[in-house]
């Protein structure tokens, strides 16, 4: 068996593996066999301003055919190593995943949904042991991995339409929940919050999520919580994932560093007693669906036990009107209860609001699940007041009420759910008007619209 390596960002040498690929060889089951030459150390360049993840991901297709030619190969990714592999699998093959040489897929740690952490700045990242170790990061990488970004936005949802299993591909994610407190920043609560291994958040780094479009009527339909009429915003498309992605979360694991990294951690000596290293080789005896589908059930069982009754979810809010551009400027409030109400929420079940710095039409909500859960009535719903709400071209207040059972469509423990809203573009009447001879000349019947 191929095994490639494919770090996280920012990264400047390959000790940053650890001792993991000789740990792998040392225990995997001579089955597999994978020995030290069969391993590839990947090696790329992202801490530069100019390079993308898309310029990785096309450098990942050269080095591979370089090194590997047409030989099928399974890949370990960390951090952003994973979404690296993800924009080369649609770049290259996700118009025909069948074709793709790939066998197995194992995303430690992923930032699929992007890191909260990435919008303070790359100076200040860089001095953030628990991601960074004095190095300061590129910033077009930067810019994908903020929450909402448009990048993640279009990888995942082309995530939505692959059939792992036609194809043969296996893919994993697997994930610490644990804070190592010799690497908290106290200038910044992102290092230390829960649900997180202190850069990535397990529902960020879990590929089950949910797609959810909400588009708005033309018409004022119905009565807002505060007695105002607002039109309805109704749900005109939902998608999961052809396939659910096995994931794990893995004890007493953070995300980097030696001490108790999911991945710098493990050495030779202590592999035999790493959960990490156990569920890595079950990730790869995988080779046909059915084992799959075991392993995943077991990583379920095992996750379960590591999270107890704490669980925590992302909404991923996007803003656009129905001619195609982004709504910037608008408040956004979660309702809940019978009369749908934002005072019913019960406190503290907000931990994060952050919007995007790059695309300010996005706004990322991080929830405690379970509180958001025991809602009165068991409803939710959203509430979005748009600007401009008058002149030339304008949009309205609009609410979505969701029925009980689409509460669990809505928000999953340990997982992101994709909102897009479109809002209704309302032009005004006098925009373009047509003028007899007689009526030519200045426009000063709109000249108080104009300065409004």
């Amino acid at each position: 068996m191929k095994l490639v390596f494919v770090h996280g960002w920012s990264v400047t040498s390959t000790d940053t593996y650890g001792e993991l690929p000789q740990a792998l060889t040392k225990l995997a089951d001579p089955e597999l066999k994978l020995d030290i030459q069969h391993i590839h150390l990947g090696r790329y360049i992202s801490f530069n301003d100019e390079v993308t993840l898309e310029d990785i991901s096309i450098a990942f297709e050269a080095a591979r055919l370089r090194e590997l030619g047409d030989e099928t190969f399974s890949v370990i990714t960390h951090s952003t190593g994973g979404p690296v592999i993800r924009a080369w699998l649609e770049r290259y093959y996700g118009k025909s995943l069948i074709q793709a040489p790939l066998n197995h897929l194992i995303m430690l740690a992923p930032a699929n949904h992007g890191s909260a952490l990435a919008q303070i700045g790359k100076s200040r990242v860089s001095r953030l042991k628990a991601w960074f170790d004095g190095v300061e990061p590129g910033q077009r990488v930067l810019d994908w991995l903020e929450l909402g970004s448009d990048g993640q936005h279009v990888l995942n949802l082309h995530w939505l339409s692959y059939s792992f299993s036609e194809a043969g591909i296996f893919p994993f994610v697997l994930t610490g929940e644990k804070i190592d407190t010799s690497l908290y920043d106290y200038m910044n609560s992102y290092t230390a919050e829960p649900g997180s291994d202190g850069v990535v958040r397990s529902a960020a780094a879990n590929m089950n999520f949910s797609y959810i479009r909400l588009a708005q009527e033309a018409e004022l339909t119905c009565t807002g919580f505060e007695g105002d009429c607002v039109s309805r915003l109704t749900l005109a498309e939902y998608k999961v994932p052809l396939q659910e992605c096995a994931f794990e979360i893995i004890p007493r694991a953070c995300h980097s560093q030696g001490a108790m990294g999911i991945m710098a951690s493990v050495t030779r000596k202590n592999a035999s007693k790493k959960r990490v290293v156990s569920s890595i080789l079950e990730c790869l005896s995988v080779g046909i669906s059915s084992q799959y589908a075991a392993v995943s059930e077991a990583m379920v069982l095992r996750s379960d036990k590591v999270k107890k009754k704490l669980r925590h979810s992302m909404l991923v809010v996007r803003v656009t009107d129905d001619l195609g551009h982004k709504v910037t400027d608008f408040d956004l409030y979660l309702l809940s209860g019978a009369d749908f109400n934002p005072g019913k929420l019960p406190k503290g079940f907000m931990l994060d609001k952050q919007k995007n710095s790059q695309n300010c039409n996005c706004i990322t909500l991080y929830l405690d699940t379970n509180k958001l859960l025991s809602v009165a009535e068991g409803k939710m719903g959203f509430k979005i007041v748009p600007r401009p709400d008058s002149g030339f071209s304008y949009y309205r207040t609009a609410e979505y009420h969701c029925e009980p059972k689409q509460v669990s469509q809505l928000i999953k423990p340990d997982q992101t759910t994709l909102v897009d809203i479109v809002l209704k573009r309302h032009i005004h009447s006098e925009t373009f008007t047509l003028v007899s001879t007689d009526e030519a000349g200045s426009f000063a019947s709109l000249a108080g619209m104009q300065k409004e």
